[in-house]
């Protein structure tokens, strides 16, 4: 890695007075933030985006199925949320001390290069969720469309990649819309989530509002039959009956492994102001109200539908597909496709963009490294590895950040009391040097983790079947 000039922040991240020479992995993406003016507004809206996306309406609705009822459901996400909280403020105060993205505070546990292996791994992990947010946006705008018949029948006579022709072009231009977002850099991506966030708000209750209406009644309790619900659930590989103990407590894993990887992420908090209060209270605000409320949207939306189609329907695009109204279809469509562009901007397009840039890191600025998500996003879109059960997914692609993130967490908060000397994380022979460049001791114990997440719940059958929700 080349060696360049950086502005560093002085120990703790606080700042200094003055600019010192600094060797190592570093371009001015990767240094410590200079600017930092998102308040809790825009840390409000960043959870915003990242719960209310097709794909989180999607989990949600389909979380709801193994609970059977609705008090049942709140409590298993209510349980989630609350663990996604305490996780989130960890790693978010990190980042807010510190003042570094994520692939740079790995450093600190796995060496000053060994840190490229969990930032290759948790950007492989975002291209696949960037890859299956896209895809969601896409089916919204398709499902809009096919209520003309000439795109109805463009839909179902054209084929190409595994999918239909009309499928691949509002794929296509989704995938480009959000390149046009990130130009200006995470100032735009600020703005543009200030008020996508809150859109899909909007949106979703006027959707629950409408089915409610048309159902004739507004129900908190579920009359979905357990047949059915058997039926929706057999393949997702959550252990127990709907409404069962083992099934709640498998719903509120499930949930937070889905945010397993903005959960690991300090991009964002970087750039709040060095008060740890204000970001706790953006935090705060921000998690346990859109989780549980966008949960509770979810399920009252999926009884009423039930209750006027007659069918379990888990995409809110087959919802607004059957709606009378092509306006009020129109109105939703672009809301969700909007919203869901909001959550891959911030959470599968800047994360990943960091974790490229720091393992290249003169070749590789931020923009490129997104550049390079995206592509790999495109590059497996004929493959749609997000296409079958949502739990399933979510759990094979949540398990592999489970161990690294505990070892970050555990060697920041236990081993070095919450204390990193942040110059350091930039210098080739510095503290973080370790062995070579690489801390042996943090890659055996994320190894070990990796062995009982991953390899044998997915790969062996010598753990019970229910262990693998668990990852």
């Amino acid at each position: 890695m080349p060696c360049v000039e950086a502005r560093a922040v002085a120990r703790g991240g606080h700042s200094n007075d003055h600019t010192r020479r600094i060797t190592g992995p570093v371009n001015e993406d990767l240094a410590p933030a200079k600017v930092r003016n998102w308040g809790p507004f825009s840390i409000f809206n960043v959870w915003t985006s990242d719960v209310h996306s097709l794909w989180g309406y999607y989990l949600a609705a389909s979380l709801f199925l193994f609970c059977g009822g609705f008090v049942n459901f709140i409590i298993a996400i209510g349980i989630g949320s609350l663990i996604i909280y305490a996780l989130m403020n960890m790693v978010g105060y990190a980042g807010v001390k510190t003042g570094v993205p994520y692939p740079v505070l790995a450093r600190a546990s796995f060496g000053i290069w060994g840190a490229n292996i969990p930032a290759l791994v948790r950007a492989i992990v975002a291209c696949f969720w960037y890859g299956a947010q896209t895809a969601a946006a896409s089916g919204a705008i398709v499902a809009l469309l096919i209520r003309s018949q000439w795109f109805a029948d463009f839909n179902q006579g054209t084929h190409f990649l595994g999918h239909s022709g009309l499928e691949v072009i509002c794929f296509v231009v989704i995938w480009a819309l959000q390149l046009l977002i990130i130009q200006k850099g995470m100032e735009t991506v600020r703005r543009f989530q200030d008020w996508g966030g809150p859109a899909v708000w909007v949106m979703m209750l006027i959707l629950a509002i409408y089915l409610c209406i048309k159902a004739g009644t507004f129900a908190f309790t579920s009359d979905i039959p357990m047949d059915v619900l058997l039926e929706k659930t057999k393949d997702a590989g959550v252990p127990g009956t709907p409404g069962s103990w083992t099934s709640l407590f498998a719903v509120a894993a499930i949930w937070v492994t889905y945010f397993s990887a903005p959960i690991s992420t300090s991009a964002i908090s970087r750039a709040t102001p060095r008060t740890r209060h204000r970001c706790a209270r953006a935090s705060s605000g921000a998690l346990p109200v859109n989780l549980i409320l966008f949960s509770l949207v979810a399920g009252v939306t999926t009884i009423a539908a039930f209750d006027v189609y007659g069918e379990v329907l888990l995409h809110p695009d087959q919802i607004s597909a059957k709606f009378d109204s092509w306006f009020l279809a129109a109105l939703a469509a672009l809301t969700f496709a909007v919203a869901t562009l909001g959550i891959n901007v911030v959470a599968n397009f800047v994360s990943p963009a960091f974790d490229f840039s720091n393992v290249f890191p003169r070749q590789i600025d931020f923009k490129k490294g997104g550049y390079i998500a995206a592509l790999i996003a495109l590059v497996l879109y004929p493959f749609a590895p997000w296409e079958g059960s949502a739990a399933s997914f979510v759990n094979i692609i949540g398990a592999t950040m489970g161990p690294i993130f505990g070892v970050m967490m555990v060697d920041y908060y236990l081993i070095r009391k919450g204390e990193v000397d942040v110059e350091a994380l930039y210098r080739e022979n510095g503290e973080f040097r370790f062995q070579g460049g690489w801390h042996v001791n943090a890659f055996i114990a994320a190894g070990i983790g990796a062995v009982f997440s991953s390899i044998l719940p997915n790969f062996t059958s010598l753990l019970p079947s229910w262990w693998g929700v668990y990852g």
